[in-house]
């Protein structure tokens, strides 16, 4: 069987690698597309065996250079996002509006046979987030272009090479306390990196055209729940400080001074709404892909690396809430 062409942005990141390894493991030819090839392709090409993957360096809104990869390529995975904007036309409206409308005409004017957008779960509520407007924009303009197109919806994306649990054990290891943003109480459905590949694996083998997935892991637990986890994990006591609103904002806007902010005002207003489906569309569960993995065994794989003693560390725990 001829092997089918899978055209990748954002590749080098915690998602795009493990997509990479599933793909090829099943005889598909993978194109990633970087930014930078000296900094990034000694990542990348460990991913797969020779033979099954090409890195091209490309500026991702230089059209003329990118258009030429669609005319050999029979999908196209979106997995380009960011989580705070900066210089140099890194914006939420460049990233996640401006940039997946060029993806979607460039797939119609190629006829691709499927384009795999990742966007975010709960976009529809944040109405009052520039992320999540963007983010709603850019589905917009996606389904506007190419209307076979699939967006997946995760929410909290986790594994041992995330900017998540990794930044948050390393802040858990080091301060006294931890603040916890409207009490701790906002309700999450984390999915493991490996969950998430899945589902996307199956929509493309299978050719599932649904228009939005809402990709959510096996459990909800609120944001409290998800430090102490972090915290039994790592075998630390801290206190968890509910912060006031307003002093929230005035540290997030301190915050938002370095060149990458442990929060800003917009992920603040962000955290303002649950993090769950929303029962208006199809979640991975409804097309026959459940997620197997819990938080707490993922994150025990771990977490030794931020534990005293490391993986041999027998040490409890119990966080103080005041």
């Amino acid at each position: 069987m001829k092997a089918k062409n899978c055209l990748i942005f954002g590749g080098s990141g915690q998602i795009g690698r493990n997509l990479i390894r599933k793909l090829t493991k099943n005889n598909f030819k993978v194109t990633v597309v970087t930014r930078n090839i000296h900094q990034k392709s000694y990542i990348i090409k460990t991913q797969a065996n020779a033979g099954y993957i090409d890195i091209v360096e490309a500026n991702i809104f230089d059209e003329q250079k990118i258009r030429a990869l669609f005319k050999k390529s029979d999908i196209c995975v979106n997995l380009i996002g960011i989580l705070f904007e900066k210089k140099k036309g890194n914006t939420f409206k460049n990233i996640h509006s401006v940039f997946p409308s060029i993806l979607a005409k460039l797939c119609k004017e190629y006829n691709l046979k499927h384009l795999i957008h990742l966007s975010a779960l709960g976009i529809n509520e944040a109405a009052d987030s520039h992320y999540a407007k963007s983010k709603l924009d850019g589905e917009s303009n996606i389904f506007k272009n190419f209307p076979l197109a699939t967006v997946l919806r995760p929410s909290i994306v986790y594994s041992s090479d995330d900017n998540f649990t990794t930044n948050f054990m390393s802040l858990l290891s080091r301060l006294p306390f931890f603040p916890l943003y409207y009490k701790g109480d906002t309700k999450f459905s984390p999915i493991h990196c490996s969950d998430l590949t899945d589902i996307i694996f199956h929509v493309i083998s299978k050719n599932i055209y649904s228009k939005i997935i809402e990709c959510v892991g096996p459990e909800t637990i609120t944001f409290k729940q998800i430090v102490e986890k972090l915290l039994k994990s790592i075998g630390k006591k801290r206190l968890l400080i509910p912060f006031p609103i307003k002093i929230a904002q005035l540290s997030a806007g301190l915050f938002e001074l370095m060149p990458n902010p442990l929060i800003t005002k917009d992920q603040l207003r962000l955290l303002k709404y649950d993090n769950l489906p929303s029962g208006k569309y199809k979640t991975n569960f409804d097309i026959g892909v459940p997620s197997l993995r819990y938080f707490d065994e993922e994150v025990k794989k771990y977490s030794y690396m931020w534990r005293e003693g490391g993986q041999f560390s027998t040490d409890k725990y119990k966080s103080k809430i005041i």
